[in-house]
Order: C-alpha cells, then sequence, then structure tokens
C-alpha cells in the first residue's frame, strides 16, 4: 500500500507539468521497454544478482555481531551502487512492491512484464539468507 500511496503521489506531481505524458512512468521493463533495450534474460539475470547482493549486505551488516552503527551506510551505499548499475537495464526493482506500483500506473505492458520483477527479488533472496547461511554456519540469529 505504501509504495502504491508512493507511486499515486509522484504521479500527482508529474501530472502537474503542462506536458505530461505518462510514458514508462519508471516501470520496470525489458526489451523495448528496457532503458538500454536489454531482454528478458539480462534483465532475469540482473534482477536475480543485485538482490542477491543486496539482501547478502543487509544480512551481514546486521548481524549482531557487525560493527554497530555501519548497517545504514553499508545498506545505503549498497543500493546506491545496485541503482547505478541496474537502471539502464531494468530501472530497478529488488523490490516486488516498487514494481507493483508502477505498473499499476502504466498498466498494458508493465502489468504484463510485471511477473518478472516479483519473481527475480524472491528467487534472489532466497539465494541470499541460503548461501548466507551455508557460508556461515553459526549465524543463525538473523535468519
Amino acid at each position: 500500500m505504501g509504495g502504491i500511496a508512493g507511486a499515486a503521489i509522484l504521479f500527482l506531481i508529474a501530472s502537474g507539468k503542462s506536458d505530461f505524458v505518462l510514458d514508462g512512468f519508471a516501470s520496470n521493463g525489458y526489451d523495448e521497454h528496457s532503458p538500454g533495450g536489454y531482454g528478458m534474460t539480462s534483465a532475469l539475470i540482473i534482477e536475480v544478482v543485485i538482490t542477491f547482493i543486496f539482501l547478502f549486505v543487509i544480512l551481514r551488516s546486521t548481524y549482531t555481531k557487525a560493527p554497530r552503527g555501519f548497517a545504514g551506510l553499508a545498506i545505503g551505499l549498497c543500493l546506491t551502487l545496485i541503482h547505478l548499475i541496474s537502471i539502464p537495464v531494468t530501472n530497478t526493482s529488488v523490490n516486488p512492491a516498487r514494481s507493483t506500483s508502477q505498473a499499476l500506473f502504466v498498466g498494458d505492458w508493465a502489468l504484463d512484464q510485471l511477473w518478472l520483477f516479483c519473481l527475480a527479488p524472491i528467487v534472489g533472496a532466497i539465494l541470499a539468507g541460503l548461501i548466507y547461511k551455508a557460508i556461515s554456519p553459526e549465524i543463525t540469529d538473523n535468519l
């Protein structure tokens, strides 16, 4: 609901411009809807990998034995890097709520491609949890 509310606020602001065109509204997309023209396979791979990295950084930086006070910095810098890398490919998802909120306003193709931007972050997050636990077997308090 928060993502939809945020998208609605952005829509209200953006639509106040005289030459406003809804167009893609920063929806996630692949093929002709990718900012850089990347295909579905590229979109799937990057979304799984960047979500994996993001969740892995979150898990490691919020671990109880991690240095205190730096989790926000590590997470914020990681998310910044993720956006710099993947906006040209898919407009960056890593969050199904973010993808859904934009797709609801665009409709049509954005809703048709939404499955990838719901599936990939879930797969990336599961892989991050499994691999994190496998390489850090003594760490179970975060999972």
